[in-house]
C-alpha cells in the first residue's frame, strides 16, 4: 500500500467554509461549549476558540443552510440571558475537505 496518494474526500455540492470572529461577551459564558452543540446537532464541521484578546474565533462548514439556522440558534440561546455580543468579522474561506468533526480548541 504503499506509494498510494490518498484520495480527497469529496463533499456535497454546496458545502461552504466560514471564518468567523465575535466581540462582546463571549468569553466566561459558555459561548463556545454552545456553538459546539449547535454545530453538532446541525452535523456541521469546524471549531471555535478563544482569542487572547477576548474574542471567540470560529471556523464553520457545511451546508448554507445549516450554516444559517446554526446563527439563528445561536442568537437564539444567547438573547434569553441578554448576552451582547456581535460578529466582527465573517468571510467565506477554502474548504477543508478531511475535517469530520466540530471540535473546541483550547489555545
Amino acid at each position: 500500500m504503499f506509494g498510494r496518494k490518498k484520495e480527497v474526500p469529496v463533499l456535497p455540492e454546496g458545502t461552504r467554509r466560514v471564518h468567523v470572529r465575535f466581540v462582546g461577551e463571549v468569553q466566561g459564558v459558555g459561548f463556545r461549549w454552545t456553538c459546539r452543540t449547535i454545530a453538532m446537532d446541525l452535523k456541521l464541521t469546524g471549531w471555535v476558540k478563544n482569542e487572547d484578546d477576548g474574542s471567540v474565533t470560529l471556523e464553520l462548514q457545511g451546508s448554507d443552510d445549516a450554516i444559517g439556522r446554526f446563527f439563528t440558534g445561536l442568537v437564539g440561546s444567547f438573547r434569553r440571558y441578554h448576552i451582547v455580543y456581535h460578529i466582527d468579522e465573517k468571510e467565506d474561506i477554502a474548504l477543508d475537505p478531511y475535517e469530520t468533526e466540530f471540535s473546541v480548541k483550547f489555545y
